[in-house]
């Protein structure tokens, strides 16, 4: 309990008010709510979430990932999420840090031999230790010792991903590590989609880019993901066409139409069915938020 306390009241000094904020030291930030907050659809990157005070919940595709003090959520590779603050008071916000999943660090603390891992889901739920709550508390001081976090930061960073390895998430620390594994060729799609969301591409191609069959493919991508390829890409260009409408006040029709939609009733329909809401009523809500 001493440690969880140290790094609540460290992320909530760093952070100040509400927010997510990168912070000085490589691959490390720190996120604030002192609210519950409406799901939320956003991108989860590589990284170990790390929570101090309250609670989230993660929906990846039929999964419900939920995390807090007690436990720690790695993500594998770049995902959508439903995300939604779901314990947090402007007495108790939520406080969280995230840790940015190094490739290379994590490949160098594991022999060759142990690549070799069976495939895991894409993110994944876990008990908090004290070795690894410690080991946070003291990369976070760093914040406070800025003339040694150049040498300490990279060896406290190890020390986290060691800690990680030795836990129940080890499998999925495996497959980040080995560039060959099937997350990482599943990863290898899942970037093609997101930089070509709004074009039209063929299983079979996404398949190639992946190294795989078209068959052998679609079947590790909903295992990993938890969701299919088409699935995953109309996520993306659902999130993009809210951005839009709500940022740069794109009609619902317009937003359609620059994400990839040639149909505005199909992506009307696409919209309601994810975000449980019409478009405008969608971003009205999203602006007195904002406001």
């Amino acid at each position: 309990m001493e440690k969880i306390a140290q790094l609540a009241e460290l992320i909530d000094r760093h952070a100040g008010t509400d927010g997510s904020f990168d912070t000085a030291l490589p691959r490390v930030g720190i996120i604030r709510s002192s609210a519950k907050t409406e799901p939320i659809h956003t991108m989860y990157e590589p990284s170990c979430c790390i929570v101090a005070q309250g609670r989230k919940r993660a929906v990846v595709g039929d999964r419900v990932h939920v995390y807090d003090s007690a436990h720690y959520l790695v993500v594998g590779v770049d995902l959508p999420v439903i995300g939604a603050v779901v314990e947090a008071s402007a007495d108790r916000p939520y406080l969280c840090m995230r840790v940015q999943l190094d490739r290379g660090m994590l490949a160098e603390l594991m022999p060759a031999a142990e690549n070799k891992a069976n495939e895991s889901a894409a993110a994944g739920v876990s008990a908090s230790t004290p070795e690894l709550l410690d080991a946070a508390v003291r990369m976070l001081q760093l914040l406070d010792a800025p003339e040694d976090a150049g040498v300490l930061a990279p060896m406290i960073e190890r020390e986290m991903l060691y800690r990680l390895i030795r836990g129940p998430q080890a499998p999925l620390l495996r497959q980040i590590a080995n560039r060959e594994s099937r997350l990482n060729q599943i990863g290898r799609a899942v970037d093609f989609i997101r930089k070509n969301f709004s074009e039209p591409f063929a299983i079979e191609h996404l398949a190639s880019v992946a190294g795989m069959s078209a068959s052998t493919f679609y079947e590790h991508f909903k295992s990993v993901m938890a969701m299919s390829p088409l699935q995953f890409r109309t996520q993306l260009r659902l999130q993009e066409a809210r951005r839009l409408m709500v940022t740069e006040g794109l009609t619902a029709a317009e937003a359609g139409f620059r994400v990839g939609y040639d149909s505005p009733s199909q992506f009307s329909r696409d919209y309601v069915r994810v975000h449980s809401v019409p478009p405008r009523r969608d971003v009205e809500r999203m602006r007195v938020v904002a406001g």
